[in-house]
């Protein structure tokens, strides 16, 4: 694939200084085939083409989900050009390699992508430098881009649409410059979602907004123990559902992303095929996690941490430590399954036409989607076309393509299209739950209040169980929100303990931050209040002297100057320490993940047994903040989403079957429940780092804290719904 006429893949690749196996690959053909075709095109990388009447359209390869990716990615395309952002226009890529990753997950997609994206905005406004130059007969020295024109030091200048004929015959420089970053006009910038206009007039589609001609609506009726599966059904009542056509059977996919299987309902619309579902009377065979019970399962991980366990980290001597300290602290931490609960519920449309398939879906990895469908038809990925339309919402549960999956069998099994659309409750019961998790802490104080030793024991089912369902411990990357300490304790051991799986697991929003931030933070608040010390001042004093570390993806620096820097600021602006009002108190946290520092502050009351949030103040420190509305956007979101796992976020299992089912017994914060948030974004010439996720950790904790200091009780489990908070 090349990127301008008469351009090879491998010259391509050299001038713009990529590997052949990078991110980005080069594109002869015209992936915009829907434009019209009396514009003359110029496309120099697979991220744009520039038409000859001054119109940009910019490729988002990442998937939109409120994350306000499209927005982001681009602009920095626009910025590096120096394109007129009132010229853009967006175009979703398909899932398809020669874009790279696309997995929208894990908080990367700007700090993968951010250097790539300067350098297809830089080599474009290179090509279009060189092309007035040509025009103009003059030293490309003379012109510079700025604001869609080329300018001459003369003082003449020409539209870029104007040069995309000369443009389309050059070769891709071998180097570019970036611009400074004084220069900038959208990174860094409050720039406005490009797709806002598009969701306020209802234009944006939406998964449940596709439709194809002859399309049928198909609901599943899945057994209620994960893997379990359908030994008999009676459809009849369900056929009797005006618009149900069919009930059919549908075997169990098992790869990990594959179906679940159960019975399904067939029919003209999707509220005749939820009835249909609903009618149906099915013997189910609930197999081997049938008699799962989480109240159970949480007992068995609690004695778990409490023996020892596999040494994760270890440095110095603990069990000296201990022995020498002053005095001991100990606490056990418990937090149940979570479920993500987008708005917008897991749906897909499937076409499957021979060996050809296209599906429209609201999927966070299309990459994984199109494997996975192209290896259950048996067919080339090639064949296989995943359109990625706006999530309405993600937080991880939508980069699984399970449902996918469905609507491919059933479009493969009914010889139609098809669209699977989940109800709440399938979403709820059905899905790749958030893990479980015990914890054990133990840590000595010596004489001067500092902390002398430190053991971390837990137990969780792992991630990698999806994968592998004999895993009965974390991958040696959930250890590292534990075994990354930016505190210096000369003695210290993390271990785990043992935990198979009995229901899917998956990552949701943060991962394995929730839990370890949870129980870290608490647990350092509960020994500075065994240290009669402030517990800002004693994290600060925990520490001590800064300094960075290498480590993550493109050599970023753990620096505990950054972290130090988002307490105390955080702290100036909450005006930690000062006299609130009776029932009032605040409480604090901080975590490094996603190669981000975010501290938090929150105000809370206690009134009657329950807990009231008014205030939360945020600093985030991600590096470079390519664009600041979207960076505020999730940590007021990472906020909500916190506040909601921390005063409801609970799912249980009894005999296999999830008990939640809905938003009335799986609560989300209400509006009137809502704080007021701050948020400070600390600029940086870092570079750019996570976003989406790294909010999250820190909320629950800080409640926790606050409310000791309310009421002085601490408490170890999650949601707080579960105590009467007196």
């Amino acid at each position: 694939m090349g990127a301008v006429r008469n351009i090879s893949r491998r010259s391509f690749i050299k001038g713009i200084g990529l590997a052949s196996g990078g991110l980005i690959i080069a594109c002869n053909s015209n992936p915009f085939a829907s434009e019209p075709k009396d514009l003359i095109e110029f496309n120099p990388n697979l991220f744009v083409q520039l038409n000859s009447d001054g119109s940009l359209v910019l490729v988002a390869s990442r998937s939109e989900m409120g994350n306000g990716v499209r927005t982001s990615l681009t602009s920095v395309i626009a910025d590096e050009m120096e394109a007129d952002w009132k010229r853009v226009s967006i175009k979703q890529a398909t899932g398809d390699a020669k874009y790279g990753d696309q997995n929208t997950d894990g908080s990367r997609s700007i700090r993968y992508l951010y250097e790539t994206m300067r350098k297809m905005g830089a080599t474009t406004r290179t090509m279009l430098e060189q092309s007035a130059a040509k025009k103009w007969e003059v030293s490309v020295e003379e012109c510079s881009a700025k604001d869609h024109f080329v300018h001459h030091t003369s003082g003449k200048k020409i539209a870029f649409g104007d040069l995309v004929e000369i443009a389309k015959t050059l070769e891709v420089p071998e180097e570019v410059t970036f611009k400074s970053k004084d220069k900038f006009k959208y990174i860094g910038s409050y720039l406005k979602g490009i797709d806002v206009p598009n969701y306020a007039n209802g234009s944006a589609v939406f998964g449940l907004d596709k439709r194809v001609d002859n399309m049928k609506f198909v609901a599943i009726k899945r057994c209620p123990s994960t893997f379990g599966t359908a030994k008999s059904f009676d459809g009849s009542e369900a056929l009797k559902i005006k618009g149900v056509e069919k009930v059919v059977q549908l075997d169990r996919v098992p790869r990990p992303f594959g179906a679940l299987g159960g019975v399904a309902v067939v029919a003209n619309n999707t509220w005749a095929a939820f009835q249909g579902k609903d009618a149906l009377k099915v013997d189910w065979d609930l197999g081997a996690n049938g008699a799962y019970d989480s109240d159970e399962y949480m007992e068995l991980l609690t004695k778990n941490v409490h023996k020892k366990g596999t040494v994760a980290k270890e440095s110095g001597n603990v069990n000296k430590a201990f022995r020498k300290a002053t005095k001991i602290v100990e606490s056990t931490f418990k937090a149940p399954h979570l479920v993500h609960a987008p708005m917008e519920v897991p749906n897909a449309v499937a076409v499957v036409n021979g060996d050809t398939c296209e599906v429209w879906a609201p999927t966070q990895d299309p990459q994984t989607a199109r494997t996975e469908v192209a290896e259950f038809l048996g067919v080339e990925k090639e064949n296989v076309t995943i359109n990625i339309t706006f999530l309405g919402g993600g937080f991880g549960r939508k980069s699984k393509p399970d449902y996918i999956i469905e609507a491919v069998a059933m479009a493969k099994q009914l010889n139609s299209p098809v669209q699977i659309i989940w109800s709440r409750e399938d979403d709820i019961q059905q899905s790749y739950f958030h893990t479980v998790s015990s914890q054990y802490m133990k840590a000595g104080i010596d004489a001067d209040g500092n902390v002398s030793g430190w053991l971390h024991r837990y137990a969780f089912p792992s991630i990698m169980s999806t994968f592998d369902p004999s895993t009965d411990g974390p991958a040696g990357w959930e250890n590292g929100s534990a075994t990354n300490m930016p505190y210096l304790i000369p003695d210290m051991r993390v271990e785990t303990g043992k935990a198979p799986a009995h229901v899917r697991i998956g990552w949701l929003r943060s991962v394995i931050n929730i839990p370890h931030g949870f129980s870290v933070n608490v647990f350092i608040d509960e020994l500075a209040h065994a240290a009669g010390k402030d517990p800002l001042d004693f994290r600060l004093n925990m520490i001590g002297k800064e300094f960075r570390k290498e480590g993550g993806k493109g050599k970023y620096k753990w620096n505990t100057k950054r972290f130090k820097h988002v307490l105390k600021q955080v702290a100036k602006n909450a005006d930690w320490g000062k006299k609130l009002p009776e029932g009032h108190a605040q409480g604090i946290a901080v975590q490094y993940s996603f190669l981000s520092y975010v501290a938090s502050v929150v105000e809370v009351s206690v009134k009657d047994g329950k807990v009231k949030v008014h205030k939360v103040h945020t600093v985030v420190d991600c590096g470079v903040a390519i664009n600041k509305n979207t960076v505020e956007s999730q940590m007021e979101g990472a906020a909500v989403f916190g506040l909601s796992l921390a005063l409801y976020g609970k799912i249980t299992a009894k005999d296999g079957a999830i008990e939640q089912s809905n938003f009335h017994d799986y609560q989300m914060v209400r509006m009137h429940e809502a704080p007021e948030i701050h948020v400070e974004i600390v600029d940086s010439d870092e570079k750019p780092t996570g976003v989406g996720e790294p909010g999250v950790p820190v909320i629950a904790p800080a409640i926790v804290n606050a409310v000791f200091k309310a009421t002085g009780k601490r408490y170890h489990s999650l949601p707080l719904s579960d105590h009467n908070l007196v």
